[in-house]
């Protein structure tokens, strides 16, 4: 949990525990594919048929026609971002490092959508350039 609360590393974590490096790494890949697990089926999936019908139609009677939600992308802070890779995450306005969060949610504030952008991402076109979430579109998957 340390790894994920505060961006250290593995190394750190070992030290602190006095357990082996691999551990903590084990650990932390396990909770996550638990979360995915449990959580994949209802708040991890992309909109089926029936969602798309349903947020166009709560679209249009709010006077935006044919929209599913709305895409936005923000500047996270990275509070405890190692020095190391300071130099590869933006600095925002006020010289800290900021990893930029995109997020599709609909009125209901359902999320459909989120990616985080890579190392060097620094602007929200970039950070759309490199999300997938007009992939099923282009390919022809999408409902």
């Amino acid at each position: 949990m340390r790894i994920l609360s505060y961006g250290v590393s593995a190394d750190a974590v070992d030290d602190y525990v006095c357990i082996g490096e691999s551990t903590p790494v084990e650990c932390l890949k396990f909770f996550v594919f638990n979360v995915i697990t449990i959580f994949e089926g209802e708040y991890l999936r992309k909109p089926n048929s029936n969602n798309v019908q349903r947020l166009l139609q709560m679209g249009e009677a709010r006077g935006f026609p044919v929209m599913m939600g709305s895409i936005n992308c923000m500047h996270w802070q990275w509070k405890n971002c190692p020095k190391a890779r300071k130099g590869m995450f933006v600095s925002g306005h006020k010289g800290v490092a900021t990893i930029i969060l995109e997020v599709v949610a609909s009125s209901e504030l359902y999320i459909w959508h989120a990616f985080v952008g890579d190392a060097g991402s620094n602007n929200d076109i970039t950070v759309l350039d490199r999300s997938p979430i007009f992939d099923d579109v282009v390919q022809g998957r999408a409902p």
